[in-house]
């Protein structure tokens, strides 16, 4: 009984530290808020090396021209930490800042006519996207639109954070779906033509099924196919990265010398995948999972300091290989 009240007083100190943090981030000007971003992303960089050896393994691993270019590399890296803490940064701004008459400020729809029809259909929908831009921003901006949307989220282990995140991802009418522990909410949700949205860009174990991911054999997470080959959901692959003002049209009203310049990211659609093509094929699984991680790379390659590098991509290989390695 001691350690658990040890562990929920623990759980607790550190929630009042992230609402401390994310009230300062709100009372300060944008410009010290980005900043106070990038100060932390370069300690990051500096005091984090486990996980920084673990990003440059996978940047030389993704691509090999840059083993040659250890600064390159090196560069690519700390843009990914710059990227992701602006974007944490960002996503506490977020709901003072992002409204319906607002949008057109911060965000840009170059594939509307891709994407939409899918939501606007009465059949299920699965968006696929990665650990890659601003992921997050993406169901909080489905729902400003009107569309109520599902994603599958893994639990946090403080539930005093999870609790305030869930504030903050079903504000706009998201619903969050439990990644281990909500299956009959999930099929529930795509039997009724609901749309759902999930990240498939982490290692799924020895039992995942092998596609190519930047050159390389990587264990993929079987479900996403399958979901969309039993219930008949289209597959919509997409990702939220953060692109140049000056390559889309602005509102006449922007200022460009304003601190949020930088809060500017792009709905991307890169591939629909209708699993009606692949009904009669006994390879379906494969082939979708293999279909849907190219869209993703081609993104990857578009941006690639708006992807997550830290997880192990490649932690686990086909065992034929792995063998004939080991010979």
């Amino acid at each position: 009984m001691a350690k658990k009240t040890r562990a929920r007083a623990t759980d607790y100190a550190v929630y009042l530290a992230v609402r401390l943090l994310v009230a300062m981030v709100q009372m300060v000007s944008p410009r010290i808020a980005y900043a106070v971003a990038d100060f932390f992303a370069w300690l990051a960089f500096l005091t984090a090396k486990s996980r920084r050896r673990i990003a440059m393994e996978n940047v030389h691993a993704a691509f090999p021209e840059l083993a040659a270019d250890p600064a390159g590399a090196e560069r690519l890296v700390r843009a990914m930490y710059r990227h992701f803490i602006r974007a944490t940064v960002e996503l506490v701004l977020l709901p003072r800042k992002l409204h319906p008459t607002t949008m057109r400020k911060y965000l840009v729809l170059p594939h509307g006519s891709d994407m939409l029809p899918p939501y606007l259909s009465g059949r299920a929908a699965l968006v696929v996207t990665a650990h890659f831009g601003n992921w997050e921003m993406a169901g909080f901006t489905l729902g400003l639109f009107g569309f109520r949307t599902y994603a599958i989220a893994r639990v946090l282990d403080n539930p005093y954070l999870e609790r305030f995140a869930l504030h903050f991802r079903q504000r706009t009418g998201q619903t969050i779906i439990a990644k281990n522990d909500d299956f009959a909410r999930l099929t529930d949700a795509l039997k009724a033509g609901g749309k759902v949205a999930t990240l498939a860009d982490q290692d799924a174990g020895p039992r995942g099924v092998f596609v190519n991911f930047f050159g390389r054999p990587a264990s993929t997470h079987k479900a996403i196919a399958l979901m969309a080959l039993e219930f008949d959901a289209v597959m919509v692959v997409i990702g939220v990265p953060r692109v140049n003002r000056a390559d889309h049209p602005q509102r006449e009203d922007f200022d460009p010398s304003s601190a949020l310049a930088p809060l500017y990211y792009a709905v991307k659609c890169v591939d629909v995948i209708d699993p009606r093509e692949y009904a009669d094929d006994p390879n379906a699984v494969k082939l979708i999972t293999a279909r849907y991680t190219a869209a993703l790379e081609k993104l990857i390659r578009e941006h690639p300091e708006q992807y997550f590098w830290l997880h192990r991509r490649w932690k686990h290989q086909p065992k034929a290989k792995t063998a004939k390695q080991a010979a």
